[in-house]
């Protein structure tokens, strides 16, 4: 009988709160080459993607000739712009460190998330909990990001890794996400997902299998226990 036993989080709308810093930077790049990108249209069709997965898009969708080149360049300045953003406006979610300090003692964690691993690690570093995750999975780590499973399968392979570690399955990793595409990757690769509705209503979030308005007001075991059933012997 499958049990908790690992807990992978997407990163940006979950732990960090930088997606507002995220849609200025795309939006400041993209208005460089003549695209406008209003608020709504990010949060409604771009959140969740990488930043491969947002130019591509936009491009796509304004009917603008791609290239590796092309991609690369905008990928580079929203970074930069990204980047310098994060070192004026730190944020993390109210209920992240509590949660986060909770579940690393009693589980092995891991991150899955489209971002780059240095936007990831400074976060973590700046927050003081870097050492609080086994693994980070980030957008250079795989070729398909969510909503494929990738970044999620990728991460739990990752954990199975890790020494004196049992074999993870599917069934006993709980993700945590905040978009659609995260839930839908998540679920493709066959594990559980709490959604929080940092970025999103409750209302549209409704393919998790659980949801909840904060994780200030998540507790594991109540998880535990609605999604898997008691727990057998962990305290």
């Amino acid at each position: 009988m499958s049990e908790l036993r690992a807990i992978i989080f997407d990163f940006d709308g979950v732990i960090a709160d930088t997606e507002p810093l995220h849609f200025a930077a795309l939006r400041n790049v993209l208005a460089s080459i003549e695209i406008s990108l209003t608020e709504a249209e990010y949060y409604t069709d771009y959140l969740g993607f990488d930043d491969r997965g947002c130019f591509l898009a936009a491009l796509q969708s304004h009917q603008r000739q791609t290239s590796p080149g092309l991609l690369a360049e905008l990928m580079d300045r929203k970074a930069q712009a990204y980047l310098s953003a994060v070192k004026e406006h730190l944020a993390i979610f109210p209920g992240v460190r509590e949660l986060v300090q909770d579940a690393a003692a009693r589980y092995p964690l891991a991150i899955a998330s489209g971002a780059l691993r240095n936007e990831i690690e400074l976060i973590l570093e700046e927050a003081g909990l870097r050492q609080s995750f086994l693994h980070i999975t980030s957008a250079e780590d795989v070729t398909r990001g969510k909503p494929a499973p990738d970044p999620f399968l990728h991460a739990m392979a990752a954990l199975n890794r890790q020494p004196a570690q049992p074999a993870l399955t599917a069934t006993d990793c709980l993700v945590i996400e905040d978009s659609l595409p995260g839930i839908r990757a998540a679920r493709a690769a066959g594990m559980k997902v709490l959604a929080v509705a940092n970025t999103h209503t409750v209302q549209d979030l409704g393919e998790a299998d659980a949801i909840t308005h904060s994780l200030a007001d998540t507790r594991l075991s109540d998880l535990q226990t609605r999604l898997w059933g008691p727990a057998q012997g962990r305290p």
